[in-house]
């Protein structure tokens, strides 16, 4: 208790004030109430000092959410003008250990900022080295956690913060590797995304370097759906290709009418045509795919017309048969289109 301590004695706490009756009292542990009392004290004199720095360690080792305690960590480093390098390898524990708080990520990120800023004192470290070593550690981290949101966050502003031609190209061989190793990875689907289309940098690529892009997206897409036909991921990822390029999904319904119909058993001795522009469902796999329905339906209602009523012909066969439990959602694109 820093109440017990001698090396103490000279800060006056402050205890929290929860108002005379308080509804709902928080029942903080002895420890955690008497240091974060103590850290309201040093706030209060605006003392900034090494044991500060280890009275906030304790209090966000307790709640690493406080972020009152990560904030003033991070003023009384400054003011102290501590070795940042040893900070963040500090980090390096608490991010695995607090992955899913978002402080954690951030205060990460201001000690690299500063690290690594070109008016930084002599403890400056070169950008690009740090910003592939914390690649390499993010990668650790996903590991433990392949869909942590904040660290695909903090590896998202990695790439655009540096922003180094070099950094971007190893993305897409890292992406690969985790869909090879999950093909259901919802998030490396998004960061597929990101560095695809969502790198500034990329704005000045020619039309042809574009349309070579499109070509090896859809390409990837296709080969991922044979593979795991059902995986809605991969069908909401050649959405997003479609509407940020602006080709039309009436394009991709040769490809979507092969999974969004069921399975016809093959006649005997009939030899299978293998289509390498639009690769089928593997022979284990479960149609027709719900997935890819509401894709084909989606193109015919962009068509308009006699589309539209296909399309709402799926939805029906959606709602009543395949997908009895989104029936609602179903009816209401049935609604959405017969309204406009």
């Amino acid at each position: 208790m820093y109440s017990e301590r001698p090396d103490w004695a000279d800060v006056v706490p402050l205890p929290q004030y929860e108002g005379v009756n308080p509804i709902a009292p928080i029942f903080y542990t002895p420890e955690y109430k008497d240091a974060t009392d103590y850290f309201r004290g040093v706030v209060k004199t605006s003392e900034m000092s090494q044991r500060v720095l280890d009275l906030t360690e304790t209090i966000i080792r307790m709640n690493p959410a406080h972020y009152s305690a990560w904030q003033y960590r991070y003023r009384t480093l400054r003011a102290l003008e501590a070795p940042l390098g040893a900070e963040l390898r500090l980090m390096d524990s608490l991010a695995v250990q607090f992955m899913k708080t978002y402080q954690v990520w951030h205060h990460r990120r201001l000690i690299l900022t500063h690290l690594t800023a070109p008016t930084s004192s002599l403890t400056r470290v070169d950008p690009i080295e740090a910003a592939t070593a914390e690649l390499d550690f993010i990668a650790r981290v996903l590991t433990v956690d392949t869909k942590n949101y904040h660290t695909w966050s903090y590896r998202q502003w990695i790439l655009a913060h540096f922003d180094d031609a070099g950094l971007w190209l190893g993305e897409l061989p890292y992406i690969d590797d985790l869909l090879d190793e999950d093909v259901r990875n919802n998030s490396a689907w998004h960061h597929r995304f990101f560095v695809v289309f969502g790198r500034g940098s990329r704005s000045g690529a020619t039309p042809e370097e574009d349309a070579e892009v499109f070509r090896r997206e859809i390409r990837y897409i296709k080969d991922k759906v044979s593979l795991a036909p059902n995986n809605p991921s991969a069908w909401n990822y050649l959405r997003g290709v479609l509407d940020h390029t602006q080709i039309p999904f009436t394009t991709l319904i040769p490809f979507a009418e092969l999974y969004a119909v069921p399975r016809v058993p093959a006649s005997g001795g009939a030899e299978e045509v293998i289509d390498l522009e639009n690769p089928g469902p593997s022979p284990d796999a479960v149609l027709p795919c719900v997935a890819a329905m509401d894709f084909l339906a989606e193109a015919k209602a962009r068509e308009g017309g006699e589309g539209t009523a296909n399309a709402i012909k799926i939805w029906k066969t959606l709602a009543d048969k395949h997908d009895i439990m989104r029936k609602k959602y179903w009816e209401y694109r049935i609604k959405e289109v017969s309204n406009v």
